[in-house]
């Protein structure tokens, strides 16, 4: 594999953010320094929701967790959405800079990649931002656990919905790779359970599109009612407003978008956004502990942004593996990963992002899923507030049943 010169920039970015060297640190670093490796898109379509915010996050839950006998040190790169690049670096963080633990990771092609590499080095992997169910299932590991959300979780929560509501034919346009096939496989699964028809799917090449107004023209000749997008972030964004400009909505076509985030509809407006109905584990506004989070970490975001599911699972996974690392000892977190792993399934989860929770044999984290409808423009209070709460889906509910996924660490 030969990589350009953006790609190898990309790799040598990886540099710690409390100023280390890192050639020389990485070798040096003491025994009782855990080194957390941000892995994201710094750059792209996802930064928005990912990037620097979840770097933020985890260096916010860094410094709630203080020091107790250990240093922690904070490294980000940027995996450019590619492979390739994600692999590269994983591998140079692994077996050069000392990383003991990758965390976000969104791109589901390169957290299935980072996640066997992980299980190679015996290391920790803790994904935020890839949503590919696969992650628990099929391709589950003992060194990676799946954070904030995934594809089963959105198509059985979002997708149920729409289809409860009349929505019972469907065109999927879809992004041509991991994540995008296992949200579409996953909801077309839930619309054909419930009595739904699936008309057709188009799928778009990622990354690098731009222009969905052929893939548009495709679903809505389909005459599905409801068109699923199974994509996310600036792919998303330029989905809903070219469909909005063709005026498929005032047609009678329903939108479905299958994973929006709060970034989403900050770039939409909520004139192009009301009335979306989507599926978060995560809102800066749902209690009084998420908002708590949220003034903390604030301080990190420019423009009064507010932070997104994927970033708050960041901070909730750091903050999870510390105290794991804390109950087992540095030494022993950094010498067996797969140990590491095990004992945070072990412990209760506990953190204002997302409350109590759980972690299953799978490596699926468990909590709550939370429907929401986009607010019109004249019922929000201002920047920010832009969702209603339809439904919660409770944590045993949310995600697929343990026995289902077909994982070979659970046994029958």
């Amino acid at each position: 594999m030969s990589l350009g010169r953006r790609e190898l920039l990309a790799a040598g970015a990886a540099a710690s953010v409390t100023g280390a060297l890192p050639w020389r640190s990485a070798r040096a670093q003491a025994a009782n320094t855990l080194k957390i490796g941000v892995l994201n898109d710094q750059s792209g379509l996802y930064r928005d929701l990912s990037g620097p915010g979840s770097t933020a996050c985890v260096r916010q839950a860094v410094q709630e967790f203080g020091s107790r006998g250990f240093q922690v040190e904070v490294v980000q790169a940027d995996h450019q959405n590619k492979p390739d690049v994600g692999s590269t670096i994983a591998r140079q963080w692994f077996d050069r800079d000392g990383v003991d633990v990758i965390l976000d990771v969104p791109t589901s092609s390169v957290a299935l990649a980072v996640a066997g590499i992980a299980r190679e080095k015996n290391k920790v992997y803790l994904n935020s931002g890839a949503a590919s169910s696969d992650l628990t299932g099929a391709q589950c590991s003992p060194n990676t656990i799946h954070w904030t959300y995934d594809t089963w979780m959105l198509a059985r929560s979002t997708g149920g919905a729409m289809v409860r509501a009349g929505g019972d034919s469907w065109f999927f346009i879809t992004a041509d790779y991991a994540f995008g096939h296992a949200l579409e496989r996953d909801t077309a699964n839930f619309v054909r359970q419930q009595g739904g028809r699936v008309l057709g799917q188009v799928r778009t090449p990622f990354p690098g599109t731009t222009d969905f107004s052929s893939f548009l023209v495709q679903a809505q000749a389909s005459r599905a009612k409801v068109i699923g997008l199974a994509n996310a972030g600036g792919d998303t964004i330029n989905s809903i407003k070219q469909a909005a400009e063709f005026g498929l909505t005032r047609r009678g076509v329903k939108l479905a978008g299958l994973l929006v985030f709060i970034t989403d509809v900050q770039s939409l407006g909520l004139q192009t956004a009301q009335g979306l109905v989507l599926t978060e584990t995560f809102y800066w506004d749902l209690n009084d502990r998420t908002r708590g989070f949220t003034q903390r970490v604030q301080q990190h975001f420019a423009g009064g942004a507010k932070p997104s599911m994927v970033q708050a699972g960041c901070y909730s996974a750091a903050l999870h593996y510390l105290k794991a690392a804390a109950d087992l000892g540095a030494a022993a977190a950094k010498a067996d990963g797969a140990a590491t792993v095990a004992r945070m399934k072990a412990m209760p989860t506990e953190d204002d992002a997302f409350g109590a929770g759980s972690i299953r044999a799978d490596g699926r984290k468990i909590h709550p899923a939370y429907l929401f409808e986009v607010k019109a423009p004249g019922e929000s209070r201002g920047a920010w507030d832009y969702y209603k709460l339809l439904q919660t889906v409770p944590a045993e509910e949310a995600f697929r049943p343990l026995n289902e996924g077909g994982c070979p660490l659970v046994r029958s």
